[in-house]
């Protein structure tokens, strides 16, 4: 069986569909990364300790940056930091000694929290201020079915 072509037409609003999710959310980033609420860690900082928490224990560093939006070299660079601010602790995985494991700090965990919050309202915002309940839910949908498409 042959995969089914697709017409111009199909690729330029497909196109067009992806560019306005960007567009959307480099403005959404922007205007959450101008809040007051990231006077603690950055939004890539952030983005690190909510992973962490979402993942309920110590993440390889490999996993870790599969889920976050850094290069491997900047994901080590700000891992870096936040161990020496004490946000997070790194260790070698017991399991694997060439694994690297790193996990949340109680500290780290309350920044998490704390920022959360705000963020939370934020976004909430955001969402509402645009969307109706039931477009709200469309997007959900179509974003994680956009997420969970199998690879090209």
């Amino acid at each position: 069986m042959t995969a089914p072509t697709s017409s111009h037409s199909d690729a330029t609003r497909a196109k067009a569909a992806w560019e306005a999710l960007l567009v959307a959310h480099s403005v959404l980033l922007r205007n959450f990364d101008s809040e007051h609420i990231w006077s603690d860690v950055s939004m890539h900082e952030y983005d690190v300790l909510h992973t962490l928490r979402q993942h309920h224990g110590p993440m390889r560093m490999r996993t870790l940056s599969e889920s976050v939006l850094l290069s491997q070299p900047g994901l080590s660079r700000l891992v870096d930091r936040l161990v020496a601010r004490g946000l997070v602790r790194r260790h070698k995985d017991p399991q694997d000694g060439r694994g690297v494991l790193v996990e949340l700090t109680e500290e780290g965990r309350a920044v998490q929290r704390r920022i959360d919050r705000s963020r939370g309202r934020s976004v909430a915002d955001a969402v509402m201020r645009a969307l109706s309940p039931a477009e709200q839910e469309q997007l959900r949908d179509l974003c994680v079915k956009l997420g969970t498409t199998a690879p090209f």
